[in-house]
């Protein structure tokens, strides 16, 4: 499904189609080894399943823009981190691959030493950011991560939460907000919850989602879901 000329929701990615650029983040590698040291004793298969996973959406992609937390951790790496997250980067063969650097990847150097970090990337008007800060760069659509946008659908005293993206407007610009490829995390509700971003403080009424489940959900307006 397209959410904007030249962009297509390709699982929980975006895909610039003329560009043949796969875009995902917030990938939060190390989760699971965070949960076990906290005591919830929950197996760790979300890394093999997420690699399943992104390997059904490589077709025609020639770069990969990771936007931001590729890993966990804030203030070091842990033990998973280390191997899990060249893991994944090789998943990509000789693609070119872009780091974005997230407000979770302040210690990711000492993995990716022969990679480089960057504070957003350009592909031609579309400007791609992690979302924890505003970026001052002259673009007409921006791509935000950071909120892991889920939305809670009531049925009756049941709310079960989706993945969503959502679409709107930042100042005269487009701008679309992507959910989280960790998949043990449901994400943050962007109909109930406050919002992390600063891209996202205003009225998010006029905002279209768009809610990932078996297929892609154009779920309308948020404000005619509250």
């Amino acid at each position: 499904m397209l959410i904007h000329k030249n962009i297509e929701i390709r699982d929980l990615g975006l895909y610039l189609v003329k560009e043949k650029v796969l875009v995902i983040g917030d990938i939060h590698i190390g989760y699971e080894e965070e949960l076990n040291i906290k005591g919830l004793m929950i197996p760790r298969f979300n890394f093999k399943d997420l690699k399943e996973r992104i390997l059904k959406i490589l077709d025609n992609v020639e770069t990969v823009v990771i936007n931001g937390d590729i890993k966990h951790k804030f203030g070091g790496i842990m033990n998973t981190e280390w191997k899990d997250v060249r893991d994944f980067l090789e998943l990509f063969g000789e693609r070119k691959i872009v780091l974005v650097q997230g407000n979770h990847d302040r210690i990711l150097k000492p993995i990716v030493k022969d990679m480089e970090l960057v504070d957003y990337y350009k592909v031609g008007d579309v400007m791609i950011c992690h979302g924890d800060d505003i970026k001052d760069v002259e673009s007409k659509v921006i791509i935000i991560g950071h909120e892991h946008c889920a939305i809670g659908l009531r049925e009756g005293v049941r709310l079960e939460k989706y993945k969503c993206f959502i679409k709107g407007k930042y100042k005269r610009k487009v701008l679309i907000a992507m959910p989280s490829y960790n998949l043990l995390a449901e994400g943050s509700d962007v109909l109930r919850e406050k919002k992390l971003s600063p891209y996202l403080q205003g009225n998010l009424d006029k905002f279209e989602v768009f809610v990932v489940s078996d297929k892609v959900y154009d779920f309308g307006k948020l404000k005619n879901l509250r």
